[in-house]
């Protein structure tokens, strides 16, 4: 393959374009497969990333779904606003902004419409015409976001694993996803039943002991449910097997947590590589109401995921206040993230009336058991989108491209365009 970066200067508020200045960077891929004179030619495809707050891609090689698209496009991986190499937010550079409510304006600019409109200026300085976009679970909000605000940017959008809900509080998220949580709970207990009473004894004893994480805080019960993301792979739903197996180890005061299950359970709890998806997780669904700890709220109604649950449940994907009190990398982050919290003037996200007059070819993989974007509420929204064509399938989950993206991104590529030529 070859590889070309780019960094473009876009507006921080895009309803302001000659104000404040940021940088977004991307990088360009081709198949080294194509001559050099005929790259100007091959059509741009746009893959936006799930998240919030997660960088482009790194890959040293084309394959998964990257090998598909690059047969017949050009590939720009974005490092979204405020990841990667592109102007940075976290908890070193947003001090520079001021205290807390002068960092919680900013960010109220890093959001699926401001990233649209990033894209939107990158397009029109490449010189591209309407483009093809990729969307993966948060990317998929971006890609209706772009259907909404920009639909003339667009040949078409794939999307997997990504259709928000267009309208309602976020509560709606968590009361359908804590659902999906809880019976993929139960279907991993099936298979591994010893790991039921394992994860007990793992919760019990943190509750009484002083166990450290390699970054040096305590690991608490609650945090420790996080490990639960890993209920939402295909295959990394094993990872979690084999995670719990050599938990404890025999010290001369009795067990302990084995160091080499410490560092492990650290990699999947701490927000330290992308702060910005606890910051704004929740703002993600914020349009005119504020989120107000939605997921926090909803757990009154769950109190199987208590930690002091006779045996409780793992989690999933979401984001509860006390993150700012326990992971280091959000300690300073704290008070931003309770006023975006608070935030209740939102704008829209979604243009509904756009969406049902949609002309964009569009097609979106849903996978029927996905624990972090719901089936019945992407359904919801793929019945309001016009022309939108579905998969539904329950051969994956949520990282269903990580599994076999080079098939889903052809049979989403002609589903969404099947009168497509190659190289169009």
């Amino acid at each position: 393959m070859r590889t070309v970066e780019h960094l473009f200067a876009v507006p921080l508020d895009h309803g302001r374009p000659d104000g404040e200045l940021i940088e977004v960077f991307a990088r360009e891929y081709v198949a080294a497969a194509h001559p050099a004179s005929a790259v100007e030619r091959l059509p741009w495809l746009v893959f936006l990333q799930g998240g919030p707050g997660g960088r482009g891609g790194r890959v040293t090689s084309l394959s998964g779904w990257m090998k598909a698209a690059a047969q017949d496009f050009r590939i720009l991986m974005l490092d979204q606003r405020g990841t990667g190499l592109s102007t940075p937010a976290d908890r070193t550079t947003l001090p520079r902004r001021g205290g807390p409510a002068a960092q919680a304006a900013y960010l109220a600019h890093f959001r699926a419409d401001s990233i649209v409109l990033d894209c939107e200026v990158i397009r029109r300085e490449l010189g591209s015409g309407p483009w093809t976009v990729f969307g993966q679970s948060f990317g998929g909000f971006c890609a209706l976001s772009y259907l909404s605000l920009a639909p003339q940017g667009l040949r078409r959008a794939i999307i997997t694993g990504g259709l928000a809900p267009l309208d309602g509080p976020a509560e709606r998220v968590y009361r359908a996803t804590y659902a999906r949580v809880a019976a993929r709970n139960a279907e991993y207990f099936g298979w591994y039943p010893d790991d039921r009473p394992r994860v007990a004894e793992v919760m019990a004893h943190l509750d009484a002991a002083d166990e450290r994480l390699p970054s040096g805080e305590r690991l608490t019960p609650e945090r420790f449910q996080l490990v639960g993301s890993l209920l939402g792979g295909n295959t990394r739903v094993d990872q979690l097997h084999y995670l719990l197996e050599d938990a404890f180890t025999l010290g001369t005061d009795g067990p302990h947590l084995s160091d080499g299950f410490l560092a492990q359970v650290h990699t999947l709890v701490t927000r330290a590589p992308n702060q910005l998806y606890a910051v704004l997780h929740e703002a993600i669904y914020a349009q005119g109401e504020a989120t107000d700890w939605a997921a926090w709220r909803v757990l009154d109604e769950h109190p199987e995921f208590r930690p002091d649950a006779a045996e409780p449940l793992l989690l999933g994907e979401m984001v509860m206040p006390w993150y700012f009190e326990q992971d280091p990398a959000l300690v300073p982050l704290a008070e931003t993230a309770r006023l975006l919290a608070e935030t209740a003037d939102w704008g829209p996200l979604y243009d509904p009336g756009r969406l049902a007059a949609n002309e964009v070819p569009v097609a979106a993989a849903v996978y029927r058991d996905d624990i972090f974007v719901d089936r019945g509420l992407s359904l919801e929204t793929a019945g309001r989108v016009r022309g939108l064509n579905i998969w539904e399938t329950g051969d994956f989950h949520h990282d269903g491209i990580s599994d076999d993206g080079e098939g889903i991104f052809a049979r989403l590529l002609a589903m969404a365009d099947p009168d497509r030529a190659p190289g169009g």
